[in-house]
């Protein structure tokens, strides 16, 4: 992680305003939540693409992070057909509404001042990716609005994200981030489970908010 350190920093540095004159109003983005709700809101979803995983909880995401991801679909750094046709069809109010209402609709749990101890793998394999360094303590508490909370997520999703990074060769599936896909490149798909599989099991401030009508 430290020779990445540079990168982190420029990276960083050069992310792009958030739409600062854009304010995000929470209420307004409950009533455009149709267009996510499909997936988003139904609790255990899965998806079968690229292969068969549950599908992130977005409730209690930073406004910034739902920002960032959208606009990355819809610039194709982040490569998924019915996200990119999704994101597409959403204008800057729409993203920052939909960003606002997500933040604002987390758990509101109160996390322990530390993430639990790990499998000696485990440990092993966050301390090379260094990974509190950019989500923060807890894995809930990123340095940057626009890098996600991870703690809770559901392990399946992470593992198919975490491998998504190192794909860079395929037209319909893959990220392009470089401090994300530095950092996968060091591991192995197994590996990259593992790591998953751990931070998938912390507590966290993630939930799905499954709609009235298919409770």
């Amino acid at each position: 992680m430290k020779k990445l350190a540079p990168l982190l920093l420029t990276v960083v540095c050069s992310l792009p305003a958030l739409a600062q004159d854009v304010q995000g109003d929470p209420l307004a983005g409950s009533r455009k939540i149709a267009v996510c709700m499909g997936c988003h809101g139904i609790k255990g979803f899965h998806t079968a693409f690229p292969e068969t995983h549950r599908v992130p909880k977005l409730s209690g995401q930073s406004a910034g992070y739902i920002s960032a991801a959208l606009h990355a679909y819809q610039s194709g750094e982040r490569k998924h057909p019915s996200m990119r046709t999704t994101a597409s069809s959403l204008k800057e109010q729409d993203i920052a509404d939909l960003a606002a209402y997500y933040e604002s609709t987390g758990t509101g749990a109160t996390l322990p001042p530390t993430a639990k101890e790990g499998s000696p793998a485990a440990a092993a394999l966050v301390a090379k990716a260094g990974c509190t360094s950019c989500h923060g303590a807890n894995f809930s508490k990123p340095i940057s609005p626009t890098y996600p909370k991870i703690a809770g997520q559901h392990p399946d999703y992470l593992y198919v994200a975490l491998k998504s990074y190192k794909t860079t060769d395929k037209p319909l599936i893959g990220r392009s981030q470089p401090i994300m896909g530095g950092i996968a490149a060091q591991f192995s798909n197994a590996e990259l489970k593992v790591l998953a599989e751990y931070v998938g099991s912390l507590p966290g401030e993630l939930q799905t908010i499954q709609r009235a009508r298919v409770k």
